[in-house]
């Protein structure tokens, strides 16, 4: 099979790991596989054999949109593709003109959930042959803007080497690992850090628009000792294996990659309580709502106390990488058939 991804950017991110490791398992199973983003520092990691094309998909331009369209649909006819798998909107958009103009059948994949009141955004996903959602709960909060036309397919995370030991140090290491904006809530976790007692240290994992503010920030609470800034690493597996409690205190999600390898490894997390976590968790119990920083307080000082994860997470809600690639080929097939 000649699969197309088309998603806006390669920087960091939930929906640029997932491409990484579903492109780089179909390769690895035999597919030939194109991508096609306005690039960015992940390049460099696609699987061997994955051919990457940059185009300007990432602008929310009608007209750059219909442009980029144009180069695809040669793209698509010169190399033969069988099946074209956007992600996000704007890519979405893009795959639908392509599909039009080069008659091969497009895929969408919505790794998140977003505004449902301008339903015309989401035309691409209703004249789709289906839509893939990362969760029940994307499915279940995008069902007034998609077709009956959509398929749960959670992510899938490769097979873990190890269990986590934590780092063995008497000072208490919180991570965070995530691309630093509003929705992830770091700015929550930093606004309660100078009441926290006890010894500990958070470490974070990731850069972003917020990066500067929060780094000025920590410095302005003095706390530039206790929490330190890595930015992005491309090895969050190792930072996990070394660290005592992963925080997780985001606003939205749809269905979260690193949460999901935190469960795979049983490194403790302290997590919100919104419905993607709470469908990998077993019961409610000990999630935070996101925002509510007394909770949070409470939440963080009990780690401190117990050293246990509040939450028991259910590992075998995470499938394989090889399990999601199944599914999702599965899907291309009956697009192609159709």
């Amino acid at each position: 099979m000649r699969i197309l991804h088309i998603l806006p950017e390669l920087e960091e991110g939930g929906v640029e790991r997932h491409v990484l490791m579903l492109s780089g398992q179909q390769k690895k199973e035999g597919h030939d596989v194109f991508v096609v983003s306005a690039g960015g520092k992940l390049v460099s990691q696609f699987t061997d054999g994955v051919k990457h094309f940059r185009f300007p998909v990432h602008r929310k331009n009608p007209i750059t949109g219909v442009l980029c369209a144009v180069r695809l649909n040669l793209l698509v006819r010169r190399n033969a593709i069988d099946v074209i798998h956007a992600h996000s909107r704007v890519p979405a958009w893009i795959a639908m003109f392509t599909s039009r103009l080069a008659g091969v059948p497009y895929i969408v994949t919505a790794h998140a959930y977003f505004s449902t009141q301008a339903r015309w955004i989401y035309v691409p996903y209703r004249r789709a042959h289906k839509v893939i959602c990362v969760s029940k709960s994307v499915n279940r909060s995008m069902k007034n803007c998609f077709a009956e036309n959509t398929v749960v397919i959670r992510n899938g995370m490769p097979v873990v080497n190890g269990l986590w030991k934590g780092s063995g140090d008497a000072t208490v290491k919180f991570l965070f690992v995530g691309r630093l904006t509003q929705l992830k809530g770091l700015q929550d976790i930093i606004k309660i850090l100078p009441e926290l007692s006890g010894d500990w240290r958070l470490d974070v994992v990731g850069d972003g628009p917020l990066r500067t503010e929060l780094e000025e920030r920590v410095k302005s609470l003095d706390l530039a000792e206790r929490v330190v800034f890595h930015g992005f690493q491309n090895d969050p597996d190792a930072w996990m294996e070394k660290s005592d409690c992963l925080l997780f205190p985001s606003y939205i999600e749809g269905m979260p990659l690193t949460l999901a390898r935190a469960i795979q490894l049983g490194l403790p997390v302290i997590a919100s309580d919104i419905e993607p976590i709470s469908e990998l968790a077993l019961g409610n119990r000990g999630l935070v709502k996101p925002g509510d920083l007394a909770a949070w307080m409470n939440a963080l000082e009990g780690f401190l106390a117990t050293k246990h994860s509040p939450t028991d997470f259910d590992r075998n809600a995470i499938p394989t990488i090889q399990h999601m690639t199944q599914e999702v080929l599965k899907v291309y097939r009956t697009a192609i058939e159709s």
